[in-house]
């Protein structure tokens, strides 16, 4: 990978960025147009029930989830032996089509299929995107590459996601889409230009990236990212709902809400990249207990107009605040499986996604309200704070083994200290 110039350089991440831009947009349109989408797709379900139309519209955002978490692992193994910057450019003209059906096909269950479909190229393209702009970064800012990436789906909060849900609310959910997919375009052309060759790595095989399902860590890890990230998601994919019928504001006000919930991803992208690079495990740590401050203020204050903006703040920072940390867990205890760990993290999430929009439809649906998702997603915030502890303890565990195996009697006597008087 040659770049000469630091105009090059940024060229190249505000490229890889900008795919993470429409993949933001792909991925949280729907969670401002859902009740558009039950509307005109669950017509007689909506009139009779809106609540329960609602959440039935809301397996869309279940749907693409899906797709993610079968479609990270799944490509990055197989791919693991093309060059990155090629199997980027095919993964972009995969979100093209995907994201084209989603806006044309005319029943709930063909979008249902279309939006599954449009998840697959997800990980596998923040994964590999990632190791690209690492490697762009250059040695000690891997935190920061992947920050950068992400960045792009951060900012897709801030502009791409309330803008385009305006125009869904006043144009129609399918020309909302229909600009996704120019932006996915728009993002080939791109990179195609500014990104440089990338070969892959020349030691990959498919049987070495699929031995990271072999470590016990690695599962852990993922279950830190679906369990902990399905509180975010939870309320994230119910948030036109909760500002209309909790906050009491306009449909109008919708956007405007997502906006701060982009701006904080922002804030918590930046933030979560450097912190990253210094310390993985404070920054998991305290990510999660952050996420958890969150919800507790979302709970307590989202019916008030100031209370639901500063929640939705909080919430935007604290969850992207702490993907890039978890990323670089994940890349550390999957040994050389880089490619399919970088996707994993991505799988995680959106198996936390997945989980979040299904849980918090399914107390919806039962009748507990638009503020029991956040309810739930404490006590999903707070199994992910568990999940963590358990992940480090069994890595001290494994470090003393080790330390014990390396001063056996083989090597040495060992002795027991004497203890003080």
């Amino acid at each position: 990978m040659t770049l000469t110039t630091p105009t090059q350089r940024a060229l190249a991440l505000i490229a890889l960025a900008l795919g993470g831009f429409a993949i933001g947009s792909t991925e949280f349109v729907a969670m401002g147009l859902l009740p558009n989408i039950a509307e005109a797709l669950l017509p007689a379900q909506y009139a009779a029930d809106p609540a329960a139309g609602v959440a039935h519209a809301g397996w869309l955002v279940s749907a693409y989830a899906l797709g993610v978490v079968v479609g990270a692992p799944t490509i990055a193994a197989i791919s693991a032996t093309f060059p990155r910057k090629g199997l980027i450019l095919v993964l972009l003209v995969g979100f093209v089509v995907a994201t084209v059906a989603s806006a044309v096909l005319p029943s709930f269950g063909l979008v249902l299929v279309a939006r599954f479909v449009a998840g697959l190229p997800h990980g596998a393209y923040f994964g590999i995107a990632s190791i690209v702009a690492g490697e762009i970064m250059g040695p000690g800012k891997r935190g920061k590459g992947i920050a950068m990436v992400m960045l792009g789906l951060s900012i897709a909060n801030v502009v791409g996601v309330p803008a385009i849900t305006w125009v869904g609310q006043n144009a129609g959910w399918r020309i909302a889409y229909g600009v996704v997919s120019v932006l996915f375009a728009l993002t080939f052309l791109a990179v195609a230009a500014f990104v440089p060759r990338s070969p892959a790595d020349a030691h990959a095989t498919i049987g070495r990236e699929l031995r990271a399902f072999r470590s016990p860590q690695v599962w852990i890890v993922m279950g830190l990212g679906a369990v902990g990230f399905g509180g975010f998601f939870a309320v994230y994919s119910y948030i036109s709902p909760l500002v209309q019928n909790v906050t009491g504001l306009p449909e109008s006000a919708v956007p405007l809400v997502l906006v701060v919930v982009g701006l904080g991803m922002v804030v918590g992208g930046v933030l979560g990249g450097h912190l990253a690079d210094h310390s993985v495990k404070r920054t998991i740590y305290i990510g999660m207990l952050a996420l958890i401050g969150a919800l507790l203020v979302t709970v307590f204050t989202a019916q008030w107009v100031w209370g639901v903006f500063l929640g939705a703040f909080l919430l935007g920072a604290t969850s992207s605040a702490i993907p890039p940390a978890v990323q670089s867990r994940l890349m550390d205890v999957a040994g050389d499986a880089r490619t399919i760990a970088a996707a994993l993290n991505h799988s995680a999430f959106n198996i936390g996604n997945s989980l979040g929009a299904a849980l918090g439809g399914a107390v919806i649906a039962a009748g507990f309200g638009f503020l029991a998702p956040a309810w739930l997603g404490i006590v999903l915030a707070l199994l992910g704070l568990l999940v963590t502890m358990v992940s480090y303890g069994v890595e001290r565990r494994t470090d003393r083994r080790a330390a014990l195996r390396s001063s056996s009697p083989s090597t040495g006597p060992v002795t027991a200290p004497v203890p003080t008087v």
